[in-house]
């Protein structure tokens, strides 16, 4: 069997951009949700999904804040799209899906630990990450874990993440740290970005493996000087920016493997709820009740 892993709050971030927006009869704005649960519907109605969770963040602010002051907060997020966070998670729920809502931990986590508690079972054949994001790659096993881009319907596996980043699933965090990643507040290595990150790090595969001494580099990339000078001026920094975007493997997950078949969505509750935000036809698109 397969396991499905979603980010929920990545999904909800691309329907809120993606979607048309929508208010419900109350009045708020719906259109995130709306498009989230045709995507979730859509998704259980493929053959060989099976076995099914997905992760929210709650709370924006995590651990990480603690780690390092510039990290992501919720600032900035427009409140059309916060107000929509409990909804998703109660359309999620409604769906039959189990729901892992974030607070101290953030939902990646919640994936990542997914991969490495419910990947020892050998009646799991492949876990597909549902989310393009970069965070994910260092996940990736084989042909086993793989990253499902949907909107393009596209797997990327161990080779792919080599192609795409330059790097293997164990220098991800690496190559974040050191280029940076906007999206969560990491700023990265002035300089670094990912062409002279995958170079470098392709060779070395460790901040911490990377020689102080430039001329003793074995890999070859323009601008070698400068990269190192700026390496070892934040080289502490650097090792930082990697730790914040390692994903954590030890969220406590209570569900067994056997908790996570979708056995079909909650007519009692998602009736009502999609009469709350105005899509009751969507009722008519799902496949099975409880």
């Amino acid at each position: 069997m397969d396991l499905h892993l979603i980010d929920g709050t990545y999904e909800l971030f691309r329907s809120y951009y993606g979607a048309p927006k929508a208010r419900g009869p109350q009045g708020n704005e719906v259109g995130a949700v709306r498009g989230l649960v045709r995507s979730l519907i859509a998704l259980l109605r493929q053959d060989g999904v099976t076995h099914v969770a997905i992760a929210f963040d709650h709370e924006i602010e995590s651990f990480r804040n603690e780690m390092f002051d510039g990290y992501k907060t919720g600032e900035g997020i427009e409140p059309d799209l916060w107000n929509q966070f409990p909804l998703a998670e109660r359309a999620a729920e409604a769906l039959g899906l189990v729901v892992w809502p974030m607070v101290e931990f953030e939902a990646d986590d919640a994936i990542a630990t997914a991969c490495k508690k419910y990947g020892r079972a050998k009646s799991v054949e492949r876990i597909y990450i549902c989310s393009p994001d970069k965070d994910f790659a260092q996940c990736v096993e084989g042909d086993r874990v793989v990253l499902f881009d949907r909107m393009r319907d596209r797997v990327i596996d161990e080779k792919g993440v080599i192609e795409k980043w330059g790097v293997g699933p164990a220098s991800i965090p690496d190559l974040l740290g050191l280029m940076g990643d906007s999206a969560d507040g990491i700023p990265g290595i002035p300089r670094w970005g990912a062409k002279s990150c995958a170079a470098v790090l392709s060779v070395y595969g460790k901040v911490e493996k990377i020689p102080s001494d430039v001329e003793s580099w074995t890999a070859t990339v323009r601008g070698a000087k400068t990269l190192s000078a700026n390496l070892e001026a934040q080289r502490e920094d650097a090792v930082l920016y990697r730790d914040l975007a390692i994903l954590r493997r030890d969220v406590p997950l209570e569900e067994k493997l056997a908790d996570l078949a979708w056995k079909g969505a909650d007519r009692a509750k998602l009736a009502p709820f999609l009469d709350e935000i105005g899509s009751t036809r969507d009722l008519e698109r799902v496949s099975r009740f409880r």
